[in-house]
């Protein structure tokens, strides 16, 4: 016999997932409650109340919810929660309730509230269909806030393509539309064509304003879209498929190449160093598996590349940069600092676009966009003036360098015996040569007797050392005449001797 069931221990109403299936099993064997229950042990009537949620198709594992005080108030809730589309309050519910008769809680007002505001979202959702990308057809982009580098504000341009989930990170000084256009000239030449649909968001640089919804398109952004063969869209405020994919590349771009405590990365010195971080980072995620795709982006890269358009020869003018005149002084101004350029420039339009650390210059030469000059990015009264740009001003002066311009018949004689007298006069002026035309009336008289020629190396030697005086030419033409080796000449003064040496003195008296 067993014993009876009402004389055993009483256990807890509460039944674990196990012990539930225990009992249920049980009973399945008997068929009987009572003798389910001394296999579970556990009390029949707790056999009974499973076994009979089982039958009627309730769940077993949870358990029956009790009545409480804000049950004959929840269509109200659900009724405020509908007007105020899930906006309202629970303390202003929980105050309106006790208006009513309520007599609970504020704690299970708001666990109400919650319920409904949660039912009701459920069923406002919006669905979606999931965005398939096809190879060739879209490259997304935005702008992400970059580091600071000695207190100067970046930003990264992060694009990817959707297909191939290849990346292409930039770091630039600003956002505006030329350096918006020259990134993506940059990009779509990494990429090495270009794809059918540029989606970006809403930004200033693109979308002008918007007219009862429609994005309005910056002018020179759809003029580069054609330059390129691309058409430029601008995603859905919202929408996770078309903002996702850029917004993700930002985000994980920033998380790496942004100095924060969860990287541990130290600030930038400078924007090269910026420069390289984001191409190692570039590398490092394009030839690494992407965890959707199950395939490293770079090998898919070249799948799509055979989908992609081909690109220009020459970027849209606005990649080039800003526009500037060249003045008379072969002279720009970009950011009130002065920064000059090669002859042959002067009165021409030119092109002026920052990138990096530098001041890049384009001009038209031809039919072909080509850099002439590249500085340093200056201060305003720090102007960048580079003396290779200024031939005629030998080391850096201001002042051309005389050249003779003969009117006399005595000066075109003169200048007629060659270069080395051009070179006499020029130096003779500024020293302040006396008896200046008897000495040049001289040299004509002294070429025709011995000579243009030699007359002419005479003079460029006197004037490549000073010698001036009224023998000094005749005497040069005769140490000339007699073929002597010219050797280096020296001038004597008092801080130098002209005395060969005293090696000769050795052998006195041997």
């Amino acid at each position: 016999m067993f014993p009876r069931i009402s004389n055993r221990p009483e256990r807890p109403v509460t039944k674990s997932d196990r012990e539930i299936m225990e009992i249920l099993a049980a009973y399945d064997l008997t068929r009987t409650f009572w003798s389910a229950a001394e296999l579970a042990r556990c009390d029949p009537k707790t056999v009974k109340r499973y076994v009979e949620a089982r039958d009627v198709g309730q769940n077993p594992f949870e358990r029956a919810p009790r009545p409480k005080l804000i049950d004959p108030f929840l269509e109200k809730i659900q009724e405020w929660v509908d007007q105020s589309k899930a906006k309202i309050r629970a303390d202003v519910a929980h105050e309106r309730l006790l208006t009513l008769g309520y007599a609970g809680s504020a704690r299970s007002t708001r666990r109400a509230v919650h319920a409904a505001k949660t039912a009701w979202r459920a069923g406002k959702r919006r669905t979606y269909r999931p965005w398939i990308p096809e190879p060739g057809m879209w490259l997304q982009f935005d702008w992400g806030e970059g580091p600071k580098i000695n207190g100067r504000r970046t930003w990264l341009f992060c694009a990817w393509l959707a297909w191939s989930r290849f990346r292409v990170v930039i770091p630039v000084w600003d956002c505006t539309l030329g350096t918006l256009v020259s990134c993506l000239d940059t990009t779509l030449r990494r990429l090495g064509g270009a794809p059918t649909y540029l989606l970006t968001d809403n930004a200033k640089t693109v979308t002008v304003e918007h007219v009862a919804g429609i994005a309005v398109r910056h002018p020179q952004i759809v003029a580069a879209g054609r330059h390129y063969g691309c058409q430029v869209e601008t995603c859905v405020p919202y929408d996770p498929e078309s903002k996702g994919g850029a917004e993700a590349t930002v985000r994980i771009a920033k998380a790496d190449l942004v100095p924060t405590q969860a990287n541990l990365r130290g600030q930038y010195d400078s924007f090269t160093e910026l420069a390289q971080a984001c191409d190692h980072w570039c590398e490092q995620v394009n030839n690494r598996r992407h965890r959707s795709t199950g395939q490293i982006p770079a090998d898919r890269l070249h799948v799509e590349r055979r989908r992609l358009h081909r690109l220009p020869d020459e970027p849209f003018a606005l990649a080039l940069g800003e526009e500037r005149l060249v003045n008379d002084d072969q002279t720009i101004s970009f950011g009130s600092v002065r920064y000059s350029t090669p002859p042959g420039h002067v009165g021409t339009k030119i092109w002026c676009r920052i990138v990096g650390e530098e001041l890049v210059v384009t001009a038209r030469r031809g039919t072909d966009l080509v850099e002439i000059a590249r500085h340093r990015v200056s201060t305003p009264g720090a102007p960048r003036i580079l003396d290779e740009h200024y031939p005629g001003h030998p080391s850096g002066r201001s002042v051309h360098r005389p050249v003779p311009k003969p009117r006399t018949e005595a000066e075109i004689a003169f200048l007629a015996i060659g270069p080395g007298a051009e070179r006499w006069l020029i130096e003779a002026g500024p020293a302040g040569v006396v008896r200046i035309r008897a000495k040049m009336a001289r040299a004509v008289e002294l070429a025709a007797l011995v000579g243009t020629e030699l007359v002419d190396q005479a003079l460029g030697l006197a004037a490549m050392h000073g010698r001036f005086a009224d023998d000094d030419l005749p005497a040069i033409i005769d140490h000339l005449d007699a073929a002597a080796q010219v050797g280096i000449t020296v001038r004597a003064d008092e801080a130098h001797s002209v005395q060969p040496g005293t090696s000769g003195w050795q052998a006195l008296g041997q």
